[in-house]
């Protein structure tokens, strides 16, 4: 499936790119020193391709650091004068990216609170027209994959080629494990409806802990994403944001090192036709798979029917908490997770429940 959108590959606007990109630096610019200093460290890992560097912070609450402004982005030049490394930032509005286009910043994105909001995505939309910027959008805070794919497309139609999305996770409802909740079936999605369009990760935003950054990043590089973006300080521990899930550059590489990239495919014909067997079975099975469901839902009409003949309403509580409770054991004894199950066959109950509505609704209607 394709949208027909042009989008440059990342070796075209970064022919250097060897490996995977990967995108480092501090979470904020603090100082010339502080933001110098971990360039100059970062620059000695050549899998590091671009340095990043929040100027503008937006925080959710008042009080807090929200950068050091504008001033910022001459050190960001001053970076890439010294270390040749590309320089990004995040921008929020329009005023931001004119001020970064101004300082001559390599690459611009667009943050998850900014994609949710198609006003601000399009006020940037409209800066960058007619120039050769490099724009990544990272997804917005909840798991709406309209507002990411439209906020990718203002930008497309406003004449660039070279854009990136980045996953960070979203806004968990709960308590959870990580900062944000990965959610990866959303990436899924995107990459489904837009294969031509480059999509890294965002470990350090997911995580929010040091601890859970590789588990994350190599999660991303197995689920065939094409790099990384990193939150790299001289010294974690003085940082004034985000302290906790930042990486020393000599702990980002030890992290780097730890990392297994994967590929599209092998340089192997054995492989190619095994994996070609194995996928044959996975298509007859799901031919059985959806035959079954079918004849299930045909079964569910005439209980819907049963049930309208002797005035019975089409929701009944109890078997439905049964039936959840009897499929969760099956499912762990057959080595199905407990999560998978339960939404699986939610999926199932709620297309019952809405057959046998529909049937119920129809015979009033004839009434």
């Amino acid at each position: 499936m394709s949208t027909g959108l042009e989008i440059s590959r990342v070796r075209e606007w970064l022919p250097q790119l060897n490996n995977p990109l990967l995108i480092a630096g501090p979470c904020s610019l603090e100082s010339e020193e502080q933001a110098l200093a971990t360039a100059r460290m970062l620059a000695r890992d050549h899998r590091v391709f671009v340095f990043r560097g929040g100027v503008w912070k937006p925080r959710t609450r008042p009080g807090s650091f929200e950068g050091m402004g504008s001033v910022a982005l001459r050190w960001l030049q001053t970076v890439r004068e010294e270390t040749g490394l590309p320089v990004g930032t995040e921008v929020a509005n329009a005023t931001h990216t004119e001020e970064a286009l101004k300082h001559g910043i390599d690459v611009l994105w667009i943050g998850a609170r900014s994609t949710a909001s198609p006003f601000v995505v399009q006020e940037i939309a409209d800066v960058v027209r007619g120039t050769d910027a490099v724009v990544m959008v990272k997804n917005p805070v909840n798991p709406d994959l309209q507002l990411w794919m439209g906020a990718i497309e203002r930008v497309y139609r406003a004449g660039i080629r070279h854009i990136v999305a980045i996953h960070r996770g979203f806004t968990p409802f709960g308590e959870t494990k990580y900062r944000n909740y990965p959610n990866w079936q959303t990436v899924i999605e995107l990459r489904r409806l837009m294969p031509e369009v480059p999509v890294i990760c965002d470990p350090s935003h997911i995580a929010g802990k040091r601890e859970y950054l590789y588990e994350i990043a190599q999660k991303a590089f197995d689920m065939g994403l094409e790099g990384l973006m990193i939150e790299s300080h001289v010294d974690p521990s003085c940082a004034l944001s985000d302290k906790e899930q930042q990486l020393t550059p000599a702990d980002l590489g030890l992290l780097l090192d730890r990392l297994v990239i994967r590929h599209q495919s092998a340089a192997n014909p054995l492989f190619d036709n095994q994996l070609e067997v194995l996928r044959n079975r996975i298509d007859a099975l799901d031919k059985e798979l959806l035959e079954v469901l079918s004849s299930r839902m045909d079964i569910v009409r005439e209980i819907g029917r049963y049930k309208r003949e002797n005035n019975v309403t089409a929701l009944q509580i109890n078997r439905w908490a049964q039936l959840m409770e009897d499929r969760t054991q099956l499912g762990k004894k057959l080595n199905l997770a407990e999560a998978f199950t339960k939404v699986l066959f939610q999926m199932i109950h709620e297309d019952s429940v809405r057959i046998q509505t529909e049937i119920m609704d129809h015979t009033n209607g004839e009434r």
